[in-house]
């Protein structure tokens, strides 16, 4: 039986995941998680929530969940140690070097891949094993044919979502909030860009809402999951409120214990606990439709205003008692549940003068276990002949008993401590400009000639062997996907390209399978922000990283090793499994849009935001503004920024030809731009 792990963002939640009846519940501590607006739980409250959830067998795990600075690794460290003081069974990272540093410190302690790190398959799986981590959970977006080849083909734990709200981005991949609003979503600060109405030129009738869905609920397929062997079901939400907690992990109890797939009548009850206009398993039954899209109504909200409010925990664990209480010895009392057992003794029975204890009277002064966390199971008494004991004596052992047992069951883990110092990377900076293409006819006479690197889509680079030096890897690749895109690599080894962007842990194997000598660059969607991620990649043989987007000009300066930026480009915003081109243009116009490279999504403010196809049928948006440095060259040199990053998406040559004589001239930028 997979483990139930449920959510909680605040100690009302907690309690409300115990009471029904998770094996688990993941929580963020006051700060490095993804939903630092949840209530969380600082240092004092962590060690009391883990005493209680251990004491009805329940695992705490912490999420460790976002991109983490420099400035912020002592902290950090402090962080973990104490939460492992606390008891904590595991920690949720997402940040690779705050991994490898949390994996030095603690040992022994699990890490858990969070969806954050953006794993879509086995390989980048299989690498995780080797660096502390125990599980992982992979996107969102997987289909059950994907999710069942990563349990077969990889040796750590699957951990997958199977209710709740759905990113329409991929995890760890969305900058929307940060760079269009300011508040990352890589920083626990997500305000929600995907759930607000956008628009296309000359649509109508189209989707208000092309980026909103509905959220996940897979509890029509308990079964199938079950026998694919996935180690853990996470139920998301912990911005949702206690009653939300308990209903949903009640009714996910319920159908994992009795084995069935959910009823019409399961899912109303979970549609009355929050709902965005019903729920989708799209990704896992791989029909990506219109039907995935969902806002949240007026009944919605009536409904889950109606369910019952949450208390307390009402919840009591099962325990077996054994009293043997025999003449001249002390009184001796055994309590056992979950696999724990504690013995205590007490007074010396005395001989009785006239009215001797019986069983029934043992059987009810042990039984009384009152406020305590527990309910009988199982007594068994035994007795002798003629003993006479106080009833207050055995009250005081049966209360000895149930303290004895809430302190085995709270036990908690013990881990080892280790010294370590901050991993720092050798690499030096080089002095070269890069530059991606989406496509070859933009590499024009002018970009050969400035751009020391010139790089083409993998897709685009085996189908042209003329300028680029070598290739840009698709952002997703999933287990279903990696026989096309092996034949991809087979088919560029003949062009013989000199580099190789790689934009998540699973292509690295992949690449260098093909191409061992490529040197290969760590792409932004890393999201690297410290020098132990630097440090890390450099283990794996990447010649340079490029770092955050999200990250100003004094942190890019602090970087060590060979780190690269992003001086001018559309930031790609989003990676979207789900065809935004056809909610915003219908599907008669979408296509045709899609292949002239005309589609955009306009928000409410009227800016625009162009929306391109990425191999082989997801879809990007991009930036409304490009970044530009052009006229701020003098800034990059302050903030040592020597490998510099060019993306070009949406541009025609000869605006690529205008980049380059910005960039030659130090000249602004004609147009509106974002600034690093």
């Amino acid at each position: 039986m997979p483990e139930l792990l449920a959510p909680a963002g605040s100690r009302e939640a907690f309690e409300a995941a115990i009471e029904g009846g998770a094996d688990a519940i993941y929580i963020g501590g006051v700060s490095f998680n993804a939903r630092i607006n949840a209530k969380n739980f600082s240092s004092d409250e962590l060690s009391d929530a883990v005493r209680l959830a251990h004491t009805y067998g329940v695992k705490v795990y912490q999420t460790i969940n976002i991109m983490t600075l420099d400035r912020e690794m002592s902290e950090l460290e402090q962080t973990v140690i104490n939460s492992a003081n606390a008891g904590v069974d595991a920690f949720i990272v997402s940040d690779l070097g705050a991994a490898a540093r949390i994996h030095r410190i603690l040992p022994d302690m699990p890490l858990h891949a969070s969806t954050q790190m953006s794993i879509h398959n086995a390989e980048g799986a299989k690498l995780l094993e080797n660096y502390g981590f125990s599980r992982v959970v992979p996107a969102r977006e997987l289909s059950r044919e994907d999710i069942s080849s990563l349990v077969k083909n990889n040796p750590i734990e699957v951990e997958i979502f199977i209710h709740g709200a759905m990113c329409v981005s991929h995890s760890g991949q969305c900058l929307f909030s940060s760079l269009v609003g300011g508040r990352s979503g890589n920083r626990g600060l997500c305000a929600q860009p995907c759930r607000l109405p956008y628009s296309a030129n000359g649509c109508k009738g189209c989707d208000k809402y092309p980026l909103s869905l509905k959220d996940m609920s897979l509890a029509t397929h308990v079964r199938e999951i079950i026998e694919s062997g996935v180690a853990s079901l996470k139920i998301e939400g912990r911005m949702k409120s206690p009653e939300y907690v308990r209903g949903v992990t009640s009714i996910w109890r319920r159908l994992l214990d009795e084995g069935r797939d959910a009823t019409k009548s399961d899912m109303d009850e979970l549609a009355a606990l929050f709902s965005r206009g019903g729920f989708s398993d799209g990704y896992y039954e791989k029909r990506v439709d219109r039907k995935m899209l969902g806002v949240r109504s007026d009944e919605d909200k009536q409904a889950s205003r109606e369910v019952d409010k949450f208390n307390k925990i009402t919840r009591k664990i099962p325990i077996d008692i054994n009293a043997k209480i025999l003449e001249d010895e002390p009184m001796e009392l055994t309590l056992s549940s979950c696999e724990k057992k504690v013995t205590v003794t007490g007074e010396v029975a005395q001989k009785a003068i006239n009215a001797p204890l019986n069983v029934d009277a043992v059987t009810r002064s042990m039984s009384k276990l009152g406020d305590s966390v527990f309910t009988l199971g199982n007594i068994e008494v035994e007795l002798g002949e003629q003993v006479m004991v106080p009833v207050s004596q055995m009250n005081s052992l049966r209360r000895a008993g149930v303290e004895a047992m809430t302190a085995a069951l709270a036990e908690n883990p013990v881990y080892k401590v280790e010294k370590t110092t901050s991993k720092k990377p050798t690499g030096k900076r080089v002095d070269r400009c890069v530059a991606r293409f989406a496509s070859a006819e933009q590499i024009t006479d002018k970009a050969r000639e400035y751009f020391d690197v010139c790089l083409l889509p993998l897709d685009k680079f085996v189908a042209n062997d003329s300028q680029a030096d070598g290739f840009v890897m698709p952002p997703v690749i999933f287990d279903s996907e990696v026989e096309r895109v092996s034949s991809l690599l087979e088919k560029a080894v003949k062009n013989e390209p000199k580099y190789a962007v790689i934009s998540n842990l699973g292509q690295i194997e992949l690449v260098k399978k093909h191409l061992p000598e490529i040197k290969m660059i760590a792409d932004f969607r890393f999201n690297i922000g410290n020098d132990e991620t630097v440090a890390f990649l450099e283990e794996f043989g990447f010649e340079s990283v490029i770092a955050s987007a999200e990250l100003t000009l004094p942190q890019l300066r602090d970087l060590g090793g060979s780190v690269g930026a992003i001086v001018y480009g559309r930031i790609p915003l989003m990676t979207l499994e789900k065809c935004v081109i056809k909610e915003l243009y219908g599907d008669k116009s979408a296509c045709e849009v899609c292949s002239q490279g005309n589609a955009e999504m306009r928000d409410r403010r009227g800016f625009v935001f162009p929306v391109v196809r990425e191999y082989p049928h997801r879809n990007i948006v991009l930036n409304s503004l490009p970044t530009s440095m052009s006229d701020r060259q003098d800034e990059l040199d302050r903030a040592r920024i020597s490998d510099r990053h060019f993306i070009f998406i949406v541009e025609s040559a000869d605006e690529v030809d205008e980049v380059v004589d910005d960039f030659k001239k130090s000249r602004a930028p004609s147009g509106k731009v974002r600034r690093i």
